[in-house]
């Protein structure tokens, strides 16, 4: 439902990819992906290529990066784990009060 967001997100607010740097994104994404699926590591795809597509905007310049988006995504990474568990354990208390 919120792909194209993501997609929009990805590729024009974090920084301006180009076609080539697209391209170099999504290599460096998918081999770091292949590198710890082989060591058994569990990564999120999307956390990885956003790391992608910031180091590619931080090769033109540190400044082409927005760095207030990048915060914000980093906070959203942070409070989704903890979030997501009080929530899950809020409503399996309450399916305990309806058994």
């Amino acid at each position: 439902m919120g792909g194209w967001k993501i997609v929009k997100t990805m590729g024009t607010k974090i920084t301006k990819v180009t076609p080539l740097e697209g391209v170099c994104a999504e290599t460096a994404g998918a081999l770091t992906l292949f590198t710890v699926s082989q060591a058994g590591i569990p990564v999120s795809t999307t956390h990885t290529i956003t790391g992608s597509i910031i180091g590619v905007g931080a090769t033109k310049r540190l400044s082409a990066v927005r760095w207030g988006v990048t915060i914000n995504l980093l906070w959203a990474w942070i409070l989704t784990i903890p979030v997501s568990g009080l929530l899950a354990a809020g409503i399996y208390y309450l399916c305990l009060l309806f058994k």
